[in-house]
């Protein structure tokens, strides 16, 4: 079933920095003015989001508070938070399942075939939206990649879907039965409780070399909002404000809401898993700290350490 939609429900807005070092003002009449004898702060350079409680049209344009003071419209934009969410069970599905992944296809669709592999030209005519949910009912391998089965006649090639393929028992040498599990392959999380599956979603785990790492990890700290920022590297340097649901599970790295992410399934961040805001939500409200999380990369391509690398 799908989880309450009000999860995904934020008190801020947030508003994508469009300019670097843009002036922060004490007061909203310092804004109106440009007075720079009240700039309270400027925006840091890289990608850098500013977390909104009010805003107010003056001069015939509009100021946003953003907690620390005033910025103009013409230094942001107000960004959606995406409402992307997972699926919660009632009990352990008998089959496999996942999302489609064509945020990169034309359309942003991707279109089933008649036979699994690419010997024949026999597309269906049948789009599936990127998120979709589908069931999978069988897997064949045609040279590099496993093919599924979704319906009748209906084949996918694996790249196309972010698969989770429930457990019954606990991950091979693990005695708890109640986890969280990152499978960093097919980018999804899925939640086991008495050793049900009752939650899964899609993520976006680190890109490299920022790999989110495999191992076995507790619940460290929970924030229900934490500002994140990283300066280091121009390059990659990023700031972000009122981050929603954070878990810390390795050390910097947590399970939090990307309310500036788009579209997951595909690894981007910085090690962090990201989730969408109702999701992180859920899973904030889910897990206590000390709980067990379990990331694994199947295809044992990712570093299990920086030292790995």
């Amino acid at each position: 079933k799908s989880p309450d939609p009000t999860l995904s429900e934020v008190e801020f807005k947030y508003a994508y920095v469009l300019s670097e070092r843009a002036p922060i003002y004490l007061n909203l009449s310092d804004a109106v003015e440009e007075n720079k004898s009240n700039i309270v702060q400027r925006t840091t350079p890289g990608f850098t989001y500013v977390s909104i409680s009010r805003s107010a049209y003056q001069a015939g344009k509009y100021y946003h508070f953003t907690g620390t003071g005033w910025i103009s419209s013409d230094d942001v934009v107000i960004t959606p938070v995406p409402t992307f969410q997972g699926v919660e069970f009632t009990q352990t599905p008998e089959h496999e399942f996942g999302w489609i992944l064509a945020m990169f296809a034309p359309g942003g669709k991707a279109e089933t075939k008649r036979t699994p592999g690419y010997g024949l030209n026999d597309y269906t005519g049948r789009y599936l939206d990127h998120q979709e949910i589908v069931q999978i009912y069988d897997t064949i391998t045609v040279g590099n990649w496993d093919w599924y089965m979704i319906g009748p006649d209906e084949w996918l090639v694996q790249r196309e879907v972010a698969k989770v393929t429930p457990r019954t028992d606990p991950p091979e040498g693990m005695s708890w039965s109640r986890w969280i599990e990152v499978n960093l392959y097919e980018q999804t999380l899925s939640v086991y409780d008495d050793n049900e599956l009752v939650f899964a979603t899609l993520i976006a785990s680190g890109v490299a070399p920022l790999y989110t790492y495999p191992g076995i990890f507790t619940i460290e700290e929970k924030k229900e909002l934490t500002g994140m920022r990283w300066l280091g590297d121009p390059d990659i340097a990023y700031n972000l404000e009122s981050v929603p649901w954070t878990m810390y599970f390795d050390e910097d790295r947590a399970f939090h809401g990307a309310y500036w992410r788009a579209s997951l399934g595909y690894p981007q961040s910085h090690g962090c898993v990201n989730l969408s805001v109702g999701d992180s939500h859920w899973l904030f409200d889910w897990a206590d700290e000390g709980e067990h999380v379990y990331v694994y990369d199947p295809s044992g391509k990712t570093p299990l350490s920086e030292s790995d690398q």
